[in-house]
C-alpha cells in the first residue's frame, strides 16, 4: 500500500509538472503592401505527455489532446474551433467568412489569458506595444482603428471560450500567451535595405519573439517550432550569432526539418524550423492565424484610408499583382499628398 501511494503521488506530481512548447509563424512576408506580422504562442504541456512522445521532433499533438474543442479544419457542421493553416481558413471562407474564422480562433485563445480587446489599437497595446508609437508615421494608420470583434458575436466567442477552457483543464494544458512583432512598411524597408535580405529580417523577428517568451515564462526549457520560410536548411550560424552565449548542437538538418539544441543559462532550448509547420503543429497553426488576423486588421485601416482618397477604388489584399493595380489607381493621391513611397511600397 505504501509503495502504491508513493507511485500515485509521484504520478500526480509529474502531471503537475509541465514543459513549455512554442509555435511561431508569419503573415505578409511576400506582399507589396501592408505590414509583416510575426506571432508566437506558448503552451505548458504535462511532462508525462512529453515523455510518451514517439518522436521528440514531432512534438505533442495538441489537436488530439484538445479534440473536444478544436478541429483541424473548418466545417459548418462542426461546432468546434478550427485551428489550421491561416491561408486555408481564409481562402475557405472568402474575405468575409474567412476573417470570421481567423477572428474566432484568435479571440477565443486570447480569452484564455483574460484578454478581451475592443479595438485593434487595444490589441496591439497588449501584444506588440512598440508598434503603437509608430502608427503616426503612416497616414493610413495614424487615425485608423478597427472595432473588435469584426465578424464574430460575443456570445459565440464566450461559448467557444468556455469549451476551450474546459478542454485545456481536462488535458492539463495551459495556454501561456501570445507575442507579436509587427514591421510596418517603412520599418520593413529600412531593415531590408540594411541587411539586403528579407529572410534575415524575418529571422531577426523570430529571434526577438523567442527571447520575449523566454523572458516572460522564466527559467525553464523551451521547445520551439518555427514555420520554415523558403528553401533554407541550415540555421546554425544565424542562431550562434543571435545567441552567442549558448553552446549549439545540430540535431538534424534535412529538407523537411532543421533542429538545434541551445545549451544556455538558465535553461536549454530546442528550436526546430519545419517545412509546412502549420499543418504539423497546432501552436504553429495558431501563430499563423494570429499573424494573418492582425495583418487583415491593418489592411482594413489601409483600405479605408485610400478608398476615402480615391473614389471608386477597390480594396486590395496587398499582394503583388493586385498591389500594382492598386498603386496605379492611388498614384495621383500619393503625389498630391507627397507620400514617401518608401513608407508605402515594400521592397521585394
Amino acid at each position: 500500500m505504501g509503495m502504491n501511494r508513493v507511485m500515485v503521488e509521484r504520478a500526480a506530481s509529474e502531471k503537475a509538472q509541465t514543459s513549455t512548447i512554442v509555435g511561431i509563424d508569419e503573415a505578409g512576408y511576400g506582399p507589396l503592401l501592408g505590414p509583416l506580422v510575426v506571432s508566437a504562442v506558448a503552451f505548458d504541456v504535462p511532462v508525462p505527455v512529453m515523455r510518451e512522445l514517439t518522436s521528440a521532433a514531432a512534438g505533442p499533438d495538441l489537436w488530439k489532446l484538445l479534440k473536444a474543442s478544436i478541429a483541424r479544419k473548418a466545417d459548418r457542421r462542426d461546432f468546434r474551433l478550427a485551428v489550421a493553416d491561416s491561408k486555408k481558413l481564409y481562402r475557405k471562407g472568402g474575405s468575409s467568412a474567412g476573417i470570421a474564422l481567423l477572428e474566432r480562433a484568435a479571440l477565443t485563445f486570447l480569452l484564455q489569458i483574460g484578454e478581451r480587446p475592443s479595438t485593434l489599437r487595444s490589441l496591439l497595446a497588449r501584444l506588440c506595444p512598440e508598434v503603437a508609437g509608430q502608427l503616426g508615421h503612416y497616414p493610413w494608420y495614424a487615425d485608423g482603428d478597427v472595432a473588435l470583434p469584426v465578424k464574430c458575436g460575443p456570445n459565440d466567442l464566450a461559448t467557444q471560450g468556455n469549451a476551450l477552457c474546459r478542454d485545456l483543464a481536462s488535458a492539463g494544458v495551459r495556454f501561456r500567451g501570445v507575442w507579436v512583432e509587427v514591421l510596418l512598411e517603412g520599418h520593413f524597408n529600412r531593415l531590408v535595405g540594411a541587411t539586403r535580405n528579407k529572410a534575415v529580417v524575418l529571422f531577426g523577428q523570430t529571434v526577438r519573439l523567442v527571447q520575449r517568451i523566454a523572458d516572460a515564462v522564466g527559467p525553464r526549457p523551451l521547445r520551439v517550432w518555427v514555420d520554415r520560410q523558403g528553401g533554407r536548411i541550415g540555421y546554425r550560424r544565424p542562431l550562434m550569432t543571435a545567441f552567442d552565449d549558448a553552446r549549439l548542437d545540430v540535431l538534424e538538418e534535412s529538407p523537411g526539418r532543421s533542429s538545434y539544441r541551445l545549451i544556455r543559462r538558465p535553461a536549454p532550448w530546442v528550436v526546430r524550423f519545419v517545412k509546412n509547420g502549420e499543418t504539423h503543429h497546432l501552436p504553429v497553426a495558431l501563430a499563423s492565424i494570429i499573424s494573418k488576423y492582425l495583418r487583415e486588421l491593418f489592411m482594413i485601416c489601409f483600405n479605408r484610408y485610400w478608398c476615402g482618397q480615391v473614389q471608386g477604388l477597390r480594396p486590395t489584399a496587398g499582394y503583388y499583382r493586385d498591389g500594382q493595380r492598386f498603386l496605379a489607381q492611388i498614384n495621383p493621391a500619393v503625389a498630391r499628398q507627397r507620400v514617401d513611397r518608401q513608407q508605402l511600397v515594400r521592397l521585394l
